[in-house]
This record gives C-alpha cells, structure tokens and sequence, in this order.
C-alpha cells in the first residue's frame, strides 16, 4: 500500500466589504486609508509595516499588516509582500509603515527597502506606487512618490 504525504496548503482569505472600493488618487488619500489599519496605541512605540494592494484602477483590493517590531524596526520580507500580491491578482502596492520617534524623514534602511520591492515587484508587472511613513508621534505623513524618492 502507497503511503500519503500531506502537505500543508497554504492560503490567503479575502474578505470584501460591501460598497464601492476606494479609489487612491494620491498620497493624502493613501495616508487616509492605511490610518485605520496602524495599531494607534502604539504608534509611538512600536514599528508597524502594512501593505496595501490595489487593481489596474487602483481600487484597494485589501490591506495586509505585514510585521510589528520594536522602537527602530521591524521586519519586512519582500517575498511574503510580493507572494501576497501576486496571490491577490494586484498590479500595484503601496506600502507604509510608522516611525515612533515621530520623525518623517526617511532613513537609509527605509530607501533601501523601498527600491528593493520596487526592482522586485517589477520582474512581475507590479508597481509600488508609494510608501507612506506615518508619525508616531503626531498626525502627518511622508510620501516618497511625493519627494522624488520613488
């Protein structure tokens, strides 16, 4: 008798909302959108990544809280952001995460990070449209779309 190998499967819900799916037409309206998802008790503590995930219209499809990490960092695998997007049919992410510190400049790692995904994302035909940095500390953002460092 043949044994069976089981193997886990592995899967990705999506659980839509009801209505119409947001558009975002801009930095402001991404920043709009991804606040609900940061945790905001610990904003100021707490390093937070999220990715966002649109369509051809660039309609939200959904938004997926990547990582948690301490007062400098958190960690981000591109292959886990990518993985998801191409699982969800998306043609673009916005990714953003918070800076405790309060501060919006963006720091070496955060440049890094970004052009990563970017190059990454474009071996499949998706783009990363943007990345938001939050204050942890007070209300505002910083978009690298916005700045030239996208």
């Amino acid at each position: 008798m043949e044994k069976l190998i089981k193997v886990a499967e592995i899967t990705i819900s999506y659980s839509p909302t009801k209505g119409a799916k947001p558009v975002i037409e801009n930095s402001l309206k991404a920043y709009e959108e991804f606040v609900p998802f940061f945790t905001q008790e610990t904003m100021g503590i707490q390093e937070q990544f999220v990715v966002m995930y649109l369509n051809n219209a660039n309609k939200i499809i959904g938004v997926y809280k990547v990582s948690k990490g301490g007062l400098t960092g958190t960690v981000v695998d591109p292959r886990i952001i990518l993985g998801t997007a191409l699982k969800v049919a998306a043609t673009a992410i916005i990714i953003a995460h918070n800076h405790p510190s309060g501060t919006l400049k963006p720091s070496q790692a955060d440049l890094a990070l970004t052009r990563k995904l970017a190059n990454a994302a474009a071996f499949v035909d998706i783009r990363v449209n943007d990345h938001i940095i939050l204050s942890g500390v007070d209300k505002g953002y910083y978009s690298f779309a916005d700045n030239g460092d996208l």
